[in-house]
């Protein structure tokens, strides 16, 4: 070869590698120093896996996790067992959020009237607006925030107040706990926070509370409701769920008790139940069926003081729940009371009195959506633009950063420093994986701006927050542990020493005539925040297994009065503002109810959430945020059926053997049984050998609450693709992991309950002797195993699983052919380079994490050792708030799987099939109240 030819091709391999460089820049670590979350190695090894401690928000609220990542590249988010929100567990919005890094809809820069620019335009045209603010004291600026907990963030609009005497500060959420905090403030004088401890009651009453659906407390009450619920206890005490409320929550589909109720009627209620449990108020009149009912809920929590608890929900008004905190004090309930964590600004409303008025010259929005998910009688959107100088500051162009003059890119909570607390007050440094990928800068450094430090970082100010008076050696010890730990100790809230609590004066009860609408937070969009996530967008949605947008579910009976078949559109009027969803027919809706989730109708989310649902925050008031009586219900003469991942299963007669449910009773009778495990039948298959491991996984439905986090987590972890709503209206959907919803009637009750099915690795596959080209065998530890490059896609093996948990790449999902925006390089740059990703025309299906098997193993032998008991984890049993699910070598007697093997109530789904399934189940167990019981109430 020719020396000129040489030179050529060194000069192109030369450019190719700046250019790849120079793309790459943006995924490499933070320029500060970050503290790895297990010993930090020498230098960076390329493939190998660093893991850090951090925080994630969820409506303000930090939630502890561990990150890990390749390269400078965040691929996987888990719970961090020392932080008391997260407990070492996750749910789907903290799986959720690499998806949120790397959205490729992101805003990526500065935008003036909606035009690319730069941050230096921005401070030209802030900082004399500055000046002439500050001689002025500050009349005319506001300032405009989500809910905030961070003490940097509250520190430093501390400061601006000070340097901007009259500035007003204003906060909006439009999941708020106002509701809950004046009635607090009813019962005790001042608004507290009311923490329950699940894991200390034995009897719990919900009342439209739902403290196992989503939010910031899930995995902390789920963890305290499965402490409560262990289906295997020897004997000890077993907890008891009462749930009354107008729609199922996940913790109605979780009750011993369940009754559908209308909200007008939960004040009746809750009336007579107060004085049944002593309290001086009239007796409301109700039907024989309900005192009855509510007799054996008061003589049950009557029956367990300090270990019997009231929760209610936010949709009581505050006198109500004043009246729980009464009820509660009678029973020595198991509940924390601290000082509200997050700070509290003016309300939104005099945000808008004060812009219609003239009186705002200058507002700058951090976080949040107010055009979209403020109250519609507000009406923020049409007093924003009246404002001279607005400026939005968030992830994406919303549609609040669509009608101010500037919108600013702000950086993911995996791209910069800041701190967050938890419900309780304990406090986490958030730390960055990532540099950040685009031009964002923090919300520090913009108060900064306002300080006049115009070079402040959030690093900086995050240190600044915590130094104190340590001296520097000290402090520097401090920070590299609080780091390290992802906790700060000792940060937790005091807890408070409750006085008697005040009886309230009870308001009437409403009476309400024909339909209510209630409003429910959405287990994927949240409030909105997360609708252009199209892992979350595809999750089935708890009890309904609804994707991609939302419905009005309403009862059979409503529908036939109305004339509305499933998948009707109809119009709902309320208020004098309507709104046209599409329709699912559901009985766990009260008759009279009409209940529809928040967050959907988006018109600036991005390609993923743009136009799907409908936007409920049309039809809401700031005097009835959740509960809008006298709804009008037409149907609107179109059908547009929901789409549905698959469809709710009742079981009757032998169906039942799907998912057993028994009494406490009989689970504690039969205790000292045999597990009958149903899995050693007669078959032509040879015996089953395995080598040093014997992998299994023992799921324990009593535990599973159906909230979703391992089928998102099992997601992230696999790089199982999203098909987008075409393809799942044909029944393509590719998670790996499934939760099936069955429900059993008896006593006039609904018993949901919920079996996640991933592949079973039978030892006796069906799915292999029918492969013609060996791609799906078992290896040497029983693993059954998809060897993709042999695969031709033939689909015998998916026709052949009785379990059905084979997944077909008719498309290139993940490989040129991805659904929307999915194809971004951003978003590649997600994927866990541990797990390959598949082409099209190849079967997939669950591996059991067999990457993290491997890792454990490499580890092992080169510390000449075996593989530890919990040693390998998979990524659902990691993500499971309850410890439902289990994982281990059956090959030690004391391995979860193996114990678990032994309980009476032990087996294994289809086992009269004979696969011989690894992977196996506990019967769901329930523990009635004898009096409702026998007498039916």
């Amino acid at each position: 070869m020719s020396d000129a030819a040489l030179t050529r091709r060194q000069a192109a391999l030369g450019l190719l590698a700046a250019a790849m460089s120079g793309s790459l820049v943006a995924c490499s670590e933070p320029e500060e120093e970050i503290l790895p979350y297990v010993d930090q190695p020498e230098g960076l090894v390329p493939g190998v896996a660093q893991r850090y401690a951090t925080a994630l928000p969820l409506n303000g609220y930090g939630r502890g996790v561990v990150c890990t990542a390749f390269e400078g590249r965040p691929v996987k988010v888990e719970g961090n067992p020392l932080h008391p929100a997260s407990l070492g567990a996750t749910d789907v919005f903290a799986e959720a959020e690499l998806l949120q890094l790397y959205d490729p809809d992101r805003l990526r820069s500065p935008q003036r009237d909606r035009r690319n620019t730069g941050w230096e335009r921005f401070e030209a045209e802030l900082l004399p607006r500055l000046e002439a603010l500050r001689a002025r004291e500050g009349e005319g600026l506001r300032l405009l925030t989500g809910p905030l907990t961070s003490p940097t963030l509250l520190r430093l609009i501390g400061a601006v107040r000070d340097r901007f005497p009259r500035m007003a500060w204003h906060t909006h959420a439009p999941i708020g706990e106002e509701n809950g905090r004046q009635g607090a403030a009813l019962a005790f004088g001042r608004p507290l926070d009311l923490l329950p401890d699940l894991d200390r009651a034995a009897v719990v009453l919900c009342l439209d509370a739902d403290p196992l659906g989503p939010g910031p407390d899930q995995i902390r009450h789920g963890r305290g409701f499965a402490a409560q619920r262990l289906a295997r206890a020897q004997g000890t005490r077993f907890g008891r769920l009462y749930v009354l409320e107008p729609a199922m929550t996940l913790t109605g589909g979780n009750a011993d008790h369940h009754r559908l109720i209308r909200p007008d009627e939960l004040h009746a209620i809750l009336a007579w139940l107060a004085a049944e449990l002593g309290a001086p108020l009239p007796r409301p009149d109700l039907p024989e069926d309900r005192q009855r009912l509510l007799r054996a809920i008061a003589a049950d929590l009557q029956a367990h003081p300090g270990a019997a608890l009231v929760l209610a929900g936010e949709t009581l008004p505050p006198a109500w729940q004043a009246l729980v905190h009464w009820m509660n004090a009678r029973l020595a309930a198991p509940v924390r009371a601290v000082a509200p964590v997050q700070g509290e600004g003016a309300p939104l409303a005099e945000l808008v009195a004060a812009t219609r008025g003239g009186q705002v010259d200058t507002l700058l929005i951090l976080g949040g959506n107010p055009a979209y998910d403020a109250s519609a009688d507000l009406g923020f959107a049409e007093a924003l633009r009246q404002v001279p100088f607005a400026a939005c500051h968030g992830l994406h162009a919303n549609e609040t950063a669509a009608l101010c003059a500037w919108a600013l890119p702000a950086p993911h909570a995996l791209e910069d420093w800041g701190d967050l607390r938890a419900r309780d007050g304990t406090a986490a440094i958030v730390q960055p994986l990532i540099r950040p990928l685009y031009a964002p800068r923090s919300e520090a450094a913009l108060l900064g701006l306002l300080l006049g430090q115009l070079d402040l970082s959030a690093y900086e100010a995050v240190r600044a927050t915590w130094r104190g008076d340590r001296a520097a050696a000290e402090f520097e010890s401090w920070w590299r542990r609080a780091v390290h730990d992802g906790v700060v100790p000792d940060s937790a809230a005091p807890r408070i020493d409750l006085p008697e609590p005040r009886l309230p004066d009870l308001p009437p009860a409403p009476r309400h005539a024909g339909l209510t609408l209630v409003l429910r937070r959405d287990a994927s969009a949240w409030d909105g925040s997360f609708v252009n996530n199209a892992w979350l967008q595809e999750c089935p949605r708890p009890l309904s297994s609804q994707v991609w947008g939302n419905a009005a579910r309403l009862a059979p009976e409503d529908a036939a009065r109305h004339g509305v078949a499933p998948g009707d559109v109809v119009r709902l009027d309320v208020g004098g503002r309507s709104l046209e969803v599409t329709t699912i027919l559901d009985p766990g809706v009260a008759p009279g109810v009409v209940a529809l989730s928040l967050g959907y109708g988006r018109s600036h989310a991005g390609a993923i959430g743009n136009g799907i649902g409908a936007d409920a925050y049309r039809l809401r008031r700031a005097d009835a945020l959740w509960v809008l009586p006298e709804l009008r219900l037409t149907p609107a003469g179109r059908h547009e059926p929901p789409l549905l991942a698959q469809q709710e299963q009742r079981l009757e007669g032998e169906a039942r053997d799907l998912l057993p449910l028994v009494t406490l009773e009989a689970a504690l009778r039969d205790r000292d049984a045999s597990g009958k495990h149903a899995i050693d039948q007669p078959s032509f298959y040879p015996g089953s050998q395995t080598g040093d491991h014997a992998w299994a996984m023992a799921i324990d439905t009593t535990l599973c609450i159906g909230c979703n986090a391992c089928v998102v987590a099992c997601q992230s972890e696999n790089n199982v693709p999203v098909v987008g709503p075409a393809e799942m209206a044909r029944g393509r959907d590719m998670h790996w992991l499934r939760i099936d919803t069955y429900v059993q009637e008896a006593g006039g009750e609904m018993r949901p309950g919920f079996q996640p099915v991933p592949c079973m690795h039978c030892e006796t596959a069906p799915c292999e002797p029918v492969c013609p080209v060996a791609a799906s065998v078992h290896d040497h530890e029983g693993l059954n195993v998809q060897v993709y490059n042999r695969c031709i896609g033939t689909r015998f093996c998916q026709a052949n699983c009785p379990y059905k948990v084979r997944r077909f790449n008719w498309y290139g999902y993940a490989d040129g052919q991805e659904y929307a925006n999915q194809g971004a390089q951003s978003i590649a740059a997600r994927h866990n380079p541990e797990v390959s990703v598949r082409a099209r025309g190849v079967m997939e299906k669950c591996t059991y994490c067999m990457q993290r098997i491997s890792a454990a193993r490499r580890a092992a032998e080169a510390e000449h050792r075996p593989i530890g008991e919990g040693e390998v984890v998979t990524a659902c049993a990691a993500a499971c708030p309850t410890q439902a699910i289990t994982f281990g070598d059956l090959n030690l007697p004391e391995s979860d799987p193996a114990r678990l093997r032994r309980e009476p109530h032990h087996y294994a789904l289809l086992g009269e099939l004979g696969t011989r399934p690894r992977t196996t189940y506990l019967k769901r167990v329930r523990n009635p109240n004898p009096a409702l019981e026998e007498g039916g109430a």
